[in-house]
């Protein structure tokens, strides 16, 4: 182990076996580092380290603090999906689009939205960026930045920041694109024909699923671990059995399991399809949210010849509403950009030029920094209260990065049940069924922990454990 993963084991370990109590401060910086002869840089990761296993939290010039309930959570899940490994025809648009247009209802509790609350992005800042931009603008430049691939300058950001963790991506390997939906779209139908599959995994992010319904795909379930992500030896299966056209994943803080990929495992997926040469679309929406010390590589940063077709955005991290996405398509770039060329052509550019010039400072990363620290937080919060409201047998997952819990309801419970009683009531969520192109997880649940935390927020929480305990018990007033 590291110096600052050794650091964290001891201090974990105080606090299992409750020699630090909830409400204890924790040395200071300073403090940790004379005592342990570590520099402060170590210090600070361990500290983010246990932040991230809601262990300690960080109280504004205060210092850190043993966390209340000492990480009281639900246990996780531990079983793989079993899906039936057949491909299987995809029809969820409907279900889709009803529970997306409930997270928008005014006054409704957002559980099931899939953003974080507006609360947490430099809103003001960003508007401060367009507006330079826009007075900046001429006729000549706007009409080439419009274009594809996009704007050279933001492309030129995004490489560089490729570069400081390690992937040597250059300007000319990016498409921008309108969001990291447009980008999967542009890049899945770059490497499929109607009447193929292609490999998802189970449960699957339901915009995947709605994708290859549009473009008349079949899709293949591979089975999943809630956190360690898709299991390499059933997918290595379902490669050679349907040999299907490209596989679609999510290998960092996946949604909706919010499950990460070891790097090891990375790399061995990159070496499975590079050596079978099937096309990989990494949805990498997440990476920047991540609770650990340093950003979890992509598949991406594994791959030589360029069989990933890495897909990624501001959307969920800086600049909801904006859709600036982009694709790093390798072999495939050429054909992605055409696709682009042919559909929408281009993307704001306005917005990609303030977007541009919002990178060229230090905010970014500040802003990075709060916004992963409030969702650990967030996190920890929504799993006490799980724990306290849910009945005995709930089980949520415990990501280590990205915004959403995955829920397994113990037997009694019906996902869509709860989900038409709660929009009752104002609250949205997102049933598991959204998740599975076939009937699957009926008793598993999505929830955003990045929304707002009120006193609305733990009411709908603690009403939504009512009723699952009603369930359970068979009671009347269950949904």
């Amino acid at each position: 182990m590291n110096r600052y993963q050794l650091l964290a084991a001891d201090i974990e370990a105080s606090i299992r076996a409750g020699v630090l109590q909830p409400g204890d401060r924790l040395p200071s910086v300073r403090q940790a580092c004379a005592s342990r002869q570590v520099s402060p840089s170590t210090v600070f990761q361990a500290y983010y380290l246990l932040e991230a296993r809601g262990l300690i939290r960080a109280r504004e010039r205060s210092g850190y603090f043993v966390a209340h309930g000492g990480g009281m959570a639900p246990p996780e899940p531990e079983a793989l999906s079993r899906p039936d490994s057949a491909s299987v025809q995809v029809d969820v648009t409907e279900r889709v689009f009803s529970v997306l247009q409930a997270s928008l209802q005014q006054g409704t509790v957002p559980l099931g939205s899939a953003f974080p609350g507006p609360q947490w992005f430099a809103l003001p800042k960003l508007a401060q960026a367009l507006a330079a931009s826009a007075r900046q603008a001429t006729a000549q430049r706007t009409a080439l930045d419009d274009l594809t691939p996009g704007h050279s300058g933001l492309r030129r950001q995004i490489a560089r920041r490729y570069l400081a963790d390690g992937m040597p991506l250059t300007m000319d390997d990016l498409v921008i694109t309108n969001g990291a939906l447009e980008a999967l779209n542009l890049c899945l139908a770059a490497v499929t024909r109607p009447g193929g599959a292609v490999v998802v995994e189970s449960p699957c992010f339901y915009g995947a699923l709605q994708a290859l319904e549009r473009l008349g795909l079949q899709a293949i379930e591979v089975p999943t671990h809630p956190r360690d992500g898709v299991d390499l030896q059933a997918l290595e299966a379902a490669l050679l059995q349907h040999r299907p056209q490209a596989v679609w994943l999510m290998t960092s803080f996946q949604n909706p399991l919010g499950s990460l990929m070891p790097p090891a495992r990375k790399q061995a997926l990159v070496e499975l399809v590079t050596r079978l040469q099937v096309p990989l679309i990494e949805d990498d929406v997440y990476g920047e949210l991540y609770f650990a010390p340093h950003r979890p590589l992509p598949a991406k940063a594994f791959d030589r010849e360029g069989w990933v077709l890495h897909c990624s955005s501001f959307s969920k991290c800086l600049a909801p509403g904006w859709r600036i996405g982009w694709t790093a398509a390798g072999r495939f770039t050429q054909a992605v950009a055409r696709q682009k060329l042919t559909t929408s052509i281009a993307t704001n550019g306005p917005a990609q030029a303030a977007l541009a010039q919002y990178l060229e400072g230090v905010g970014y990363d500040k802003h990075l920094r709060h916004l992963r620290h409030a969702l650990a937080v967030q996190r920890d919060r929504m799993a006490e209260a799980i724990a306290r409201h849910f009945p005995p047998g709930t089980r949520a997952t415990r990501p280590e990065g990205g915004y959403f819990l995955w829920l397994e309801l113990p037997t009694g419970c019906d996902a869509w049940a709860l989900y038409q009683r709660a929009l009752q009531q104002g609250i949205s969520l997102a049933p598991g069924p959204l998740f599975s192109p076939s009937p699957a997880f009926a008793h598993c649940l999505r929830l955003n922990y990045g929304i707002a935390w009120d006193a609305a927020t733990e009411a709908a929480l603690a009403q939504l454990g009512r009723w699952c305990c009603d369930m359970v018990a068979g009671s009347p007033d269950a949904p």
